[in-house]
């Protein structure tokens, strides 16, 4: 879309504000309005002026950054009362060149798919993510000093099994519905959508397979459509991994295959195992070599290692295996097209940026490619069994229990994230920083259950 179709757009929607969105560190969305009788095709070349501290990225004494709103994302925001016409942006420096600011998680998910094919691996990788996230009547939280009280009041209180619960005990089918409406008029494919195993009220939505580009942006905008519709019904949601003690977690598993001359370049029929390729168990090999420092990517909270505990079909085991929820990586036995053969990652979760996490993925991929790191000959798997029972028969490998394992992990493991300059150290050493600081945070924090304990 260029400046005269952004004109055509605001006329036909009778649109009145321009909003352009911008992922910060942690990969949640900022946003600054203009008018629209404000545009320019200069404003839009020079960009809009911000405090890049104020979303993480840059010391306060450096912080002037501008962002340029990217035409290609454009949609009519749909929890506007003034008709608004929104899209991302890239972030860039102030120079006259306006170079692109080397830590925009847009910028490093592009960096990653250009490094894969021009590496000649694959033209791109496409990822289907699944959206886990539970609803509620309503959360309230009260801090002051000796007085900390959180409420959540569910909507829903399945006993047994609430995998696909059917209505009316699935009492958010028509919000999921409404939502699925909203993500297919601003352009994502949605799969389906159910409830899910937690009984108070947990939900999914699966899109369809996008490219890293793609699937990271609407990544962004699913949470914002789902806390916006939640809001609008006077609903609390939420995608934190472990909102509830003893109920499922959310993931955020992420499905991909690569692609090449238009091809699926994980599918091999000669394969009698799964009908995976050579490329897909090289791929394959080079995540689960890496994963205890992906770990600080994919899971980069506190709350994430609440959820990666044996049991609730949460993985805790560097395995693949097929159909095997207890494994890292599952292969699903139930695809029968060959467009369709894929793996499964699945410690991800929705705390993680998702332009960092797929991209860090793609460089692990990498390097088991480049590197020879093939899954079935490194102790990987496959395994059939269920994981989470003791006596699996071999010693197995594990993710890390805590955030500040993971990040020592990457501080330990990371070259391969610097490969092809996709990922900045300066990124990396910021990350660390910010996420120990988190952490550190949370370690500090007596905790009601403490106080149980030990009061």
């Amino acid at each position: 879309m260029d400046f005269t179709a952004l004109q055509a757009l605001i006329e036909l929607e009778g649109a009145r504000f321009f909003d352009v969105k911008v992922p910060d560190l942690a990969g949640r969305l900022h946003h600054v309005t203009l008018p629209v009788q404000a545009l320019t095709e200069r404003l839009l070349e020079e960009g809009v002026g911000f405090d890049g501290s104020s979303y993480g990225f840059s010391l306060v004494e450096s912080s002037d950054m501008v962002v340029r709103p990217d035409l290609t994302t454009c949609f009519r925001d749909p929890f506007r009362k003034t008709p608004t016409i929104a899209c991302l942006g890239t972030i860039h420096l102030t120079d006259a060149a306006r170079t692109p600011f080397p830590e925009d998680p847009r910028l490093i998910a592009r960096r990653a798919e250009e490094r894969l094919s021009g590496l000649g691996i694959a033209d791109c990788s496409l990822w289907g993510p699944e959206y886990e996230f539970y609803v509620f009547r309503s959360f309230s939280q009260e801090e002051e000093l000796g007085r900390m009280e959180t409420r959540i009041e569910p909507l829903e209180r399945i006993a047994g099994r609430a995998y696909h619960a059917e209505t009316p005990d699935d009492r958010l089918a028509d919000f999921r519905g409404s939502v699925c409406l909203l993500l297919e008029d601003l352009g994502v494919p949605v799969k389906y959508h159910h409830h899910e195993g937690g009984g108070w009220g947990q939900n999914e939505i699966e899109t369809l397979f996008e490219p890293l580009g793609q699937a990271a942006d609407h990544a962004v905008l699913i949470p914002y459509i789902l806390k916006n519709r939640a809001a609008q019904e006077g609903l609390a949601l939420t995608l934190m991994p472990k909102p509830l003690y003893a109920q499922a977690g959310n993931g955020w598993h992420v499905h991909l295959f690569l692609q090449k001359e238009r091809r699926n370049a994980f599918f091999d029929e000669a394969d009698p195992y799964a009908r995976l390729s050579p490329l897909a168990f090289l791929f394959m090999g080079g995540i689960l070599r890496h994963a205890r420092a992906l770990c600080a990517f994919t899971n980069p909270s506190t709350n994430s290692y609440k959820r990666l505990v044996p049991g609730f079909e949460a993985p805790v085991t560097l395995t693949f295996g097929r159909a095997n929820r207890s494994s890292a990586i599952r292969i699903p036995l139930y695809v029968a097209q060959e467009s369709e053969v894929r793996f499964e990652y699945r410690p991800p979760d929705a705390t993680s940026n998702p332009f960092f996490c797929l991209a860090a993925l793609v460089q692990a991929g990498i390097d088991g490619v480049r590197q020879g790191i093939d899954a079935r000959s490194c102790g990987f798997g496959p395994y059939e069994r269920d994981l989470f029972q003791s006596g699996s028969g071999q010693p197995l490998s594990f993710l890390p229990t805590s955030l500040e394992e993971a990040l020592n992990e990457l501080e330990a493991d990371h070259s391969f994230l610097l490969e092809g300059d996709v990922f900045p150290a300066s990124l990396l050493k910021r990350w660390l920083e910010t996420k120990r600081k988190e952490a550190r945070a949370v370690a500090d924090q007596p905790h009601p259950h403490e106080l149980k304990l030990y009061f």
